[in-house]
């Protein structure tokens, strides 16, 4: 080897000339040691101190090391004051990686306390490793940039999707990119237009209770590496790759749950992994005692206001974005990155109008879970124009309804049409919303329709994690049920759930699984469950075949419903969509809704000039039949009603195959108890595909 001088850009290991520039931000630092490993299991590397005097550039250290190339492994040890009550803590006995590696190696011995203890970590310490980026062919891949207007969103894991051997996935590729690909014609056959995947960068599998493992994978090592684990081969790079161009080649968008807001250090007994030992006081927000916040609920906050956190975020993001060529991102927490260097919350905040306005990334999708754990709810006033948010109040409105309750036909109302009351009329754009019952945190569907509690005593916690409110109903027996009527009921449930969620106004989300009727066994908090609890179960059962083939052709009809008019012609806010779509609200009698506190129906009718054709929507969540008479078609629109689907009729009856030919109903219809129906007039060619 024959070392040089280097450069301080790009940050991270970068292939030049005939060997690797590493470059690293460490302003505090007295001495950097950049340490080159043999192997996987090498604990005596070659360790190359820095010079301050020719290795340093202001706050930067960097060193060109020539005669090695990629799959080099490497990490760094950095000298400096430890000073935990001025924010300082620096180690020399810790083996840190790079902050900006693009791949990240778990050694087999690797224990995620080591790097917690008060000594050297050499021994099985993870390590960063040297990619060529440019080795890879994207055989003119193309974005499928569906609008969102069009656009119906599956949250998956990764892991989760495929590892169970009931998948049908080979082996080897169970539970990884390559196994995804093989199930591309299940999400192309469901009619899905994006992916929403859970965490894949780099995380600590082993951040999780004893005896347990990291399963959703919000506990990044770094933000710019693949998850190796969900590799077959030692290239996680190109297998992710092979992934994202498999799936843009079905029309399918690639969206990742990105995590912005801690790192898997935790708390100030957590580990040295990375950040901590680089320049703690930059990279996290520490309060008046210098130790660390924990507005994530993961020990730690990441301090996205600060410049140098900031440019990372911004450099990880157009990673993705450019080299990975990814379609957008969901930001765990989002509310985090409101917040300034001290903690505070901040108006306009900075760190996301960045974001909202950055040119490399500015035709990705950007979606905000706009919460966090420390309070901060900004549902509805995140900063920046292109946020699209997870609407919380949604999910909670719409379980309300559908399961009963008193005083919510109102609300639900509101969540139907886009949420107005949120969103506000003469600001946000349709598809401001993005609209889910169900997620990766909380019930699946069937669960939310099985179960009035959690039932999490397999977290180890005593069953005290998870969330206590999930306006779930058993509907009369604690999980799984012998029961025919208690099963039907149960069904006809997530299907109007399933309605709600396609036909409303927005950008329509669907947790992995719920299609399929999937059951967590009553766990609301699987992070922890890598195991059959969260897997997929690929066994086919009547009610989840029934359940698949009507999300299917709602699927379909959502489509043809919400997204029928190209994207020019689409209304650009939600004041225009409503006066595009001529919208008016029923009870049983037309033009007679009851919003009174007691009431537990509402029928909604829209028309469409454009088009010429209207349609009428129903829920029922009382516990009775209601005989709706139906108002006459809108002036102008030809025909008489035609049912499209009625979640109490049973399967096939329960939904129209889309394109086929539609009952026509009388002028008086009724709903039976907790269902819901969906009737069209006019337009012969309808159902005619768009």
């Amino acid at each position: 080897m024959r070392l040089s001088r280097g450069h301080c850009f790009p940050l991270g290991s970068s292939l030049c000339g005939d060997g690797v520039n590493f470059a690293i931000w460490a302003r505090l630092a007295s001495q950097v040691e950049l340490l080159l490993f043999a192997s996987a299991e090498d604990d005596h590397p070659e360790v190359i101190p820095l010079s301050p005097r020719l290795n340093r550039t202001a706050y930067y250290w960097h060193i060109h090391v020539a005669g090695i190339g990629a799959g080099q492994r490497y990490a760094f040890r950095i000298h400096g004051p430890w000073r935990p009550y001025e924010g300082t803590r620096f180690d020399r006995h810790k083996v840190l990686l790079d902050p900006y590696s693009h791949s990240i190696e778990l050694p087999p011995g690797y224990r995620r306390q080591a790097a917690a203890a008060p000594v050297s970590n050499l021994a099985g310490c993870a390590r960063s490793r040297v990619v060529d980026l440019a080795d890879y062919d994207w055989e003119g891949d193309q974005l499928p940039a569906h609008s969102l207007s069009r656009s119906v969103i599956y949250e998956l894991h990764l892991g989760g999707f495929t590892r169970s051997p009931t998948s049908g996935v080979s082996a080897p590729r169970r539970g990884g990119y390559l196994g995804l690909i093989e199930k591309i014609p299940y999400l192309q056959a469901l009619g899905v237009t994006a992916v929403e995947l859970l965490p894949i960068f780099q995380f600590d599998p082993q951040d999780a209770p004893p005896e347990l493992a990291n399963y959703w994978g919000y506990s990044p090592l770094c933000f710019f590496a693949p998850h190796a684990q969900y590799a077959q081969g030692d290239d996680p790079v190109r297998e992710c790759r092979d992934m994202i161009k498999a799936l843009h080649r079905a029309g399918i968008e690639v969206i990742l749950d990105v995590v912005y807001n801690h790192t898997a250090e935790g708390g100030d007994d957590g580990p040295t992994l990375s950040f901590r030992g680089i320049d703690n006081e930059t990279y996290y927000i520490l309060d008046s005692e210098r130790r660390n916040t924990n507005f994530s609920g993961c020990g730690n906050t990441f301090n996205g206001a600060h410049p140098v956190a900031l440019r990372m975020i911004i450099e990880s993001l157009r990673f993705w974005r450019q080299e990975m060529h990814v379609d957008g991102f969901r930001f765990d927490l989002a509310a985090i990155l409101s917040r300034d260097e001290s903690g505070q919350p901040v108006p306009n905040s900075p760190t996301l109008r960045t974001i909202d306005t950055d040119p490399r990334i500015c035709d990705a999708k950007l979606i905000a879970e706009a919460w966090d754990a420390g309070g901060l709810y900004q549902v509805g006033s995140l900063a920046g124009a292109r946020w699209r948010e997870w609407n919380g109040q949604f999910r909670d409105d719409v379980r309300r309804f559908i399961r009963g309750d008193e005083q919510s036909v109102q609300t639900f109302a509101q969540r139907l049409i886009g949420s107005p009351d949120i969103y506000h009329y003469h600001h946000a754009d349709p598809e401001k919303s993005i609209n889910f019952v169900t997620c990766h945190d909380g019930f699946t569907l069937w669960d939310w329709a099985s179960y009035d509690e959690r039932h999490n005593q397999a977290n180890g916690e005593q069953n005290r994690d998870g969330s206590p409110s999930n306006f779930s109903w058993n509907h009369g027996e604690e999980g799984p049920s012998q029961d025919p009527a208690i099963n039907t009921l149960r069904l006809r449930q997530a299907k109007n759930m399933m309605v709600a969620t396609l036909l409303s106004v927005g950008t329509p989300m669907l947790l992995m699984g719920d299609e399929r009727l999937r059951s967590q066994g009553g766990n609301n908090n699987a992070y922890c469950q890598d195991n059959p609890t969260s897997w997929l179960d690929w066994r086919e059962s009547e009610p989840g075949r029934q359940m698949q083939r009507f999300v299917t052709e709602l699927i379909r009809y959502r489509k043809h419903l919400l997204g029928r008019s190209e994207p020019e012609r689409m209304p650009h806010s939600l004041a225009e969509l409503l006066r595009h779509c001529e919208i008016c609200w029923h009870g049983v009698t037309p033009y007679q809704p009851d919003w009174g506190p007691h009431s537990h129906s509402i029928a909604m009718s829209a028309l469409s000039h454009e088009e010429q054709v209207a349609f009428y929507l129903v829920f029922n969540s009382y516990w009775a039949p209601l005989d709706f008479t139906l108002p006459s078609p809108p002036h102008g629109i030809a025909g008489y009603w035609r049912r499209i689907l009625d979640t109490a009729l049973p399967a096939p009856e329960d939904i129209a195959a889309f394109g086929s030919e539609l009952e026509g109903v009388t002028q008086h219809y009724r709903v039976e108890a907790r269902s819901c129906c969906l009737l069209v007039s006019g337009a012969d060619g309808f159902c005619s595909a768009p």
